[in-house]
């Protein structure tokens, strides 16, 4: 693609890189085939290759853009399935991710929106203040389908019931069962932690059981990736992560630091790209996204333990965007739940995100249920006993539209390994 940015502009290392991307694109539009938002809508603009135009326009000039470009770019998933398609490696990723920041700062957009971005923002990183958020949402989550839009379909994800904070997400070490292979450290997370403690759980019998030390490294938290999609700046949770576990290679090194929430994991191991022009950080975070795994990664490795409870379940595996697309994770969660004695199907559409997509669901409800009313049906077509996912959203948003069970895989190797069977399952 022909660029026309001027010297001045390509000074600045972001639109610099963005030029780099806009000209690795040929048009060819192999995108489209697999883009969620254009088998929906069947608008170019509504395309990977469109929104390319969108931004490259809106970049090219600096200007504020219209409110019709917003929405074209608002209506991205951010879900990645472009980038595993196309043939010429344009990392889509980091110019959306560029076009949405150039929107936070040009454009002046309705107070209602400004209101809930900049809430969701300042909550969702945040498990005490989201927590208390959640409990006072609890009260109004039965009105949710009198309340229009965003409020109802916001209220509609809201759990009846909240679990209780758990002791496992706070500074500590757990020590390995048996021998020492591996230290790692675990991220804790942020919204995961509030809506379900149990995978955290789950990933250090997981991980202590298979002979790691795990760190729960103090100082680390939010990845800063709900911020960063929103247009916001999510260094300052990044910058605390890295630190944190510099301290932690320096004290008693790492082999991994281990991930349980893939849209998490996606952007740990791009954190060397985000601080790439930071003097102190680069180097750094460059070591801590290449130690990053995703904890499925990690167990293949390490090679899973002869199954302990004889499951046989059939199981629908969702393979979450940000780890298939993202990370480029596609067979290691498939062959530990098969090693695990789980029998595993793949449902049609496999390649398709299911709508949750960070707060795309809460803020795109209307594209965001359409797209897990889809992927919904296209899990219960292959008549599974339960779904099996690794992502936080992907969990959350799959069961408010199916009365199939849902877990995370690792809850599901941790039962298979001698670990309790998980809170969704019936028995």
């Amino acid at each position: 693609m022909q660029t026309h940015f001027t010297t001045a502009q390509l000074e600045d290392p972001d639109v610099r890189e963005s030029e780099k991307i806009l000209r690795a694109c040929v048009h060819c539009g192999f995108c489209t085939a697999t883009c969620p938002t254009y088998a929906l809508l069947g608008d170019e603009l509504d395309s990977p290759r469109g929104r390319i135009y969108l931004i490259k326009d809106m970049l090219e000039t600096g200007r504020a853009p219209t409110a019709e470009v917003v929405k074209h770019v608002d209506r991205c998933l951010s879900c990645l399935s472009c980038m595993t398609t196309c043939p010429s490696g344009v990392n889509y990723m980091h110019l959306v991710d560029h076009a949405r920041h150039h929107i936070a700062a040009t454009f002046k957009r309705p107070l209602i929106d400004r209101v809930m971005r900049r809430a969701l923002g300042l909550a969702l990183p945040r498990p005490k203040l989201f927590r208390a958020l959640m409990r006072a949402a609890g009260l109004a989550a039965p009105l949710a389908g009198l309340l229009p839009g965003r409020l109802g379909a916001a209220l509609s994800l809201v759990p009846r019931r909240l679990p209780a904070p758990s002791p496992v997400d706070r500074p500590q070490v757990f020590a390995s069962e048996g021998a020492k292979a591996r230290r790692v450290a675990l991220l804790g997370g942020c919204a995961q932690q509030v809506l379900a403690p149990e995978i955290n759980e789950a990933t250090i019998r997981l991980l202590t059981r298979h002979g790691c030390e795990v760190v729960v490294a103090a100082g680390a938290g939010c990845c800063g990736a709900l911020t960063h999609h929103l247009g916001q700046d999510g260094q300052a949770f990044a910058r605390a992560n890295v630190v944190a576990w510099t301290r932690e290679i320096e004290r008693g090194g790492l082999d991994a630091i281990v991930v349980n929430a893939s849209g998490c994991g996606t952007t740990v191991k791009d954190y060397g790209f985000l601080f790439r022009n930071d003097p102190t950080l680069a180097a750094p975070a460059a070591v801590v996204a290449a130690l990053a795994r995703d904890v499925t990664e990690l167990v293949d490795e390490i090679g899973l333990l002869r199954p302990a409870v004889a499951v046989g379940r059939r199981v629908a595996y969702h393979s979450a965007c940000s780890l298939q697309h993202g990370q480029r994770v596609r067979d290691q969660p498939k062959a530990l739940l098969r090693a695990a004695g789980f029998v595993v199907v793949e449902p049609p559409e496999a390649h398709l995100c299911c709508g949750s997509a960070g707060t795309y669901n809460l803020l795109q409800p209307e594209l965001a249920t359409r797209l897990r009313d889809r992927k919904a049906a296209a899990l219960e077509s292959v008549s599974p006993d339960l779904v099996a996912a690794g992502n936080i959203g992907c969990l959350t948003q799959i069961a408010a539209g199916t009365a199939l069970p849902v877990a995370h895989t690792v809850e599901l190797l941790d039962w298979a390994t001698g670990g309790p069977r998980p809170r969704s399952l019936p028995a």
